[in-house]
């Protein structure tokens, strides 16, 4: 895959901005009142859907964004522009239209599973002067996108007259127009660059059932020819994504392990056009589109992927689940800043941990309690020879970095060459440094750097010298 962490290109997005409520609770008890369970709500969330999931997605992977449709009057207006904001997003072609209610999903979770959602929304077609102030507002800025996305969630805004508009009016300025399409009516988007519809969708549009590869070449054929597109593409869920330009072929999908479907369709439109923007062909554009939502349906409530999440998940395919967790010094600074950019603590702490021994073990529980991510700097054979004598390690840096990934309470690995790891906390910016309790009193190589600096005291008789002179003397 080609290294996207510097691209940012300028895409468009246009559709039906919805916001998404996430009551999450326990349950373990059905009410008096009713034969119905009662949730007891321990957080809520609220975050972008529809298209604002598309434009959140396209934020996480980097590109600069703008967002065009109809807003109303209401407090949910309010709190959307608010979290537009929130993500750098202006909301300066929002237009609006009085007693217009922006949609809201509010879903109750109870133990991980979706118990009820409930909607609060308007979804007759935008009025007139509204479509026609998107066209003027479209028609002005055109040239300064890469792309343009539209997110149809068939809640009014993107009618048939004002997709044909869009799609007409950025073929003349030779910009693609990707569509993830609703309804049945698929002659709205008309001569788009593609679709995404899902199996179904592309069932009930083509009306073609589609069971088999033969029914599916059938299908996405016809979708391409009836509606004038430059490729079809259909989603396949579990299967991955098929695409037809001059012949069928089906990507398949890379996820794990699944956990909530819920946005994956607004990340495959994202990270899709993102791609595209970045002159990927179409092939590879559905290839890391494959991976995005790998990434996403392996979290729970709509949710975003990072070029970082990408990289390393694509990386995690072709390793074992040990190795996915020793990175490189450039991987963990990468992988470091993301993980304070989200608010984790980070606990680090260094050695050569030579012999794995008990000793050690309840060394890195405890490191591990006093944070987050507990990241482990390792010292290379050439530093532990300077440390230690020329007759150590005993195991080599690899050996002795495979063993530690292996370990539960250990999230990262990363060796390092130099005799302190000093340049490597600098690097981290761990919140908490972690030492052994023989360094009560001295100065701690990089306490200087961090928050809070903490020691923990060795078990009585477990050292790697111990057990090496053990050895020795049998």
């Amino acid at each position: 895959m080609i290294d996207l962490r510097n691209s940012s290109p300028k895409i468009l997005v246009i559709g039906d901005l919805i916001i998404d409520k996430y009551l999450w609770g326990d349950c373990e008890r059905i009410s008096p009142e009713a034969p119905v369970q009662v949730v007891n709500i321990k957080k809520e969330n609220i975050v972008l859907g529809g298209a604002g999931n598309v434009v959140n997605n396209l934020k996480s992977l980097g590109a600069k964004v703008d967002v065009i449709s109809v807003i109303g009057n209401c407090k949910t207006s309010i709190l959307l522009k608010g979290l537009l904001n929130d993500i750098g997003v202006s909301t300066e072609y929002l237009v609006t239209q009085r007693n217009r209610i922006v949609p809201k999903k509010s879903r109750i979770i109870a133990s991980q599973q979706h118990v009820v959602r409930y909607d609060n929304e308007s979804t007759e077609e935008i009025n007139i002067e509204s479509q026609n102030l998107i066209k003027e507002i479209f028609n002005k800025i055109i040239s300064f996108y890469d792309l343009v996305l539209l997110s149809d969630y068939g809640k009014g805004i993107l009618t048939k007259e004002l997709t044909q508009s869009i799609i007409k009016s950025a073929k003349k300025h030779n910009k693609k127009v990707l569509v993830d399409p609703k309804g049945l009516d698929y002659f709205k988007y008309k001569g788009a660059f593609l679709l995404t519809p899902n199996k179904k969708e592309a069932s009930e549009a083509s009306r073609v059932q589609i069971n088999d590869e033969k029914t599916l070449t059938k299908a996405i054929i016809q979708l391409k020819d009836e509606f004038q597109l430059d490729l079809s593409i259909i989603t396949l869920s579990e299967n991955g994504i098929a695409i037809y330009d001059d012949n069928l072929r089906i990507h398949p999908t890379v996820s794990r392990e699944v956990y909530d479907v819920t946005g994956a369709g607004d990340t495959i439109l994202a990270s899709l056009g993102f791609a595209l923007s970045c002159s990927y062909d179409i092939d590879s554009a559905v290839k890391f589109s494959n991976l995005a939502a790998g990434v996403v349906v392996g979290k729970i409530g709509s949710s975003t992927a990072s070029i970082n999440e990408i990289i390393e998940y694509e990386s995690s395919l072709n390793k074992s689940s040990s190795e996915e967790h020793i990175k490189k010094f450039e991987e963990i600074i990468q992988l470091s800043e993301e993980l304070n950019s989200k608010g984790k603590k980070i606990v680090f702490t260094n050695g050569c941990f030579d012999i794995i021994h008990s000793g050690h073990i309840r060394y890195l529980e405890t490191a591990k309690s006093f944070g987050d991510i507990l990241i482990v700097g390792l010292n290379s054979d050439q530093s532990v020879k300077k440390l230690k004598g020329e007759d150590r390690p005993i195991n080599n840096e690899n050996d002795r970095a495979l063993i530690l990934a292996a370990l539960e309470v250990v999230d990262y690995v990363v060796i390092f060459h130099e005799e302190t790891p000093y340049k490597l906390i600098q690097a981290i910016t761990p919140t908490i440094l972690v030492k052994g309790g023989d360094y009560e009193g001295e100065k701690i190589i990089g306490q200087d750097l961090v928050n809070e600096t903490k020691l923990v005291e060795f078990i009585e008789g477990k050292s790697t010298s111990l057990t090496i002179n053990k050895i020795k003397d049998l």
